[in-house]
């Protein structure tokens, strides 16, 4: 038999389609702007980065540079300062050598003089039965002392002492021969009267004071800020008085505010006295004065105190151009590391301007005209 087609169920086709799911929505292709402006967001992003980068690293390599120039400034500065200290050494060495030549030539001359007293003890027993020889000898003797002390030490007074001993020893004989060595004495004595008195020792006892002050003297360097002020207590507000001499009632704050309010003004006085010690202004024309350490500072001190010293020994050995040099030196010194605004400072400055007032270039006379009064008087048979 032929087999007939058979025809679907219908209910079974409903519940067959019922279970298939629904096909899902295609989902929306994103567009062409958007696409396009990922990339470049990201690109500039990475620009921004790369902009940044470089920013840090030239900074950073600024801030490198400028400590290598400042410690190479600084190394400078000490080397140069180094260089000073040396300089000075080698020329107080100098100074040294020379002064120990000069108290070797004294030493030959306080040898020499000894000599000369032992020559004339000896003349004093050769000459004990002659009066007038023995006077002369021994004014001769002790003008030969007075001249080599006048021309080494330039001393003055002792110089007219000297020759007024001689004139008084002379005036106790009444011999007509000793008029002319009198009149050289006397005028011997009038060329030391006229010459301007220098007190040398005055001077020298200056210097010394100013020596024993250097160390105490204040530096721009170690200069500490000041102190602030203790806060200022207020005063209790009067009550005010009204009409009829009675007080006015004073409104209550309560006592959470009035505490509040203290510790707020306390906390602000304090912040505000904090703030102003951060910040100070000072007008300095040396700004190296600034910057010294204890140890330059020490050495700066020691160095004031030589440059004194020299002065002190070129006054002992009137050498005026050395002293005036020093004493230039150790004022500028002053002027320029030391705080000049000091009662102290000051006081050393009114010192050394006084020492260098005074003139050293004074041209001591001999006394070869009494000397040679003398001698004349000796030789003649």
């Amino acid at each position: 038999m032929n087999d007939l087609p058979t025809l679907p169920d219908p209910v079974v086709s409903a519940g067959a389609a019922a279970e298939t799911p629904p096909a899902a929505k295609p989902q929306p292709e994103p567009s062409l702007l958007e696409t396009v402006q990922q990339p470049q967001m990201l690109l500039v992003g990475i620009v921004v980065l790369a902009i940044l980068l470089a920013g840090q690293t030239w900074s950073a390599h600024n801030q490198v540079r400028n400590l290598r120039e400042e410690m190479a400034r600084r190394l400078q500065k000490g080397d140069a300062s180094n260089a000073e200290t040396g300089t000075l050494a080698r020329a107080v060495q100098e100074t040294s050598k020379e002064l120990q030549g000069k108290v070797a030539l004294l030493e030959s001359k306080q040898q020499e003089a000894q000599s000369q007293q032992l020559a004339l003890e000896q003349l004093y027993q050769d000459l004990s039965k002659n009066r007038d020889e023995w006077a002369l000898t021994e004014i001769e003797q002790v003008l030969s002392t007075a001249s080599q002390q006048l021309q080494l030490a330039g001393n003055v007074p002792g110089a007219l002492i000297a020759l007024q001993n001689a004139d008084r020893s002379l005036s106790r004989s009444d011999k007509p021969q000793f008029i002319t060595i009198r009149r050289a004495i006397a005028k011997d004595t009038e060329k030391l009267k006229a010459l301007p008195s220098v007190d040398s020792v005055g001077m020298a006892l200056r210097l010394d004071n100013v020596i024993a002050q250097v160390d105490t003297l204040p530096m721009l360097s170690d200069e500490k800020p000041t102190l602030p002020a203790p806060p200022e207590k207020k005063a209790k507000a009067k009550p005010a008085v009204g009409k009829g001499g009675k007080p006015e009632p004073v409104e209550q704050t309560s006592p959470w505010l009035q505490a509040l309010q203290d510790t707020w003004n306390g906390w602000s006085s304090e912040m505000w006295n904090d703030v102003r010690q951060l910040i100070r202004v000072r007008s300095v024309t040396t700004p190296d004065a600034l910057m010294l350490s204890p140890t330059q500072a020490y050495f700066l001190r020691e160095n004031l105190k030589l440059r004194l010293l020299n002065a002190r020994m070129a006054l002992l050995s009137r050498n005026e151009t050395a002293f005036r040099a020093d004493l230039i030196a150790a004022q500028e010194a002053l002027v320029k590391y030391f705080d000049v605004r000091a009662k102290s400072t000051q006081t050393v400055q009114m010192l050394l301007r006084q020492v260098q007032t005074s003139n050293l270039a004074i041209e001591m006379p001999t006394l070869s005209d009494s000397l040679n009064a003398v001698r004349n008087y000796k030789a003649k048979p």
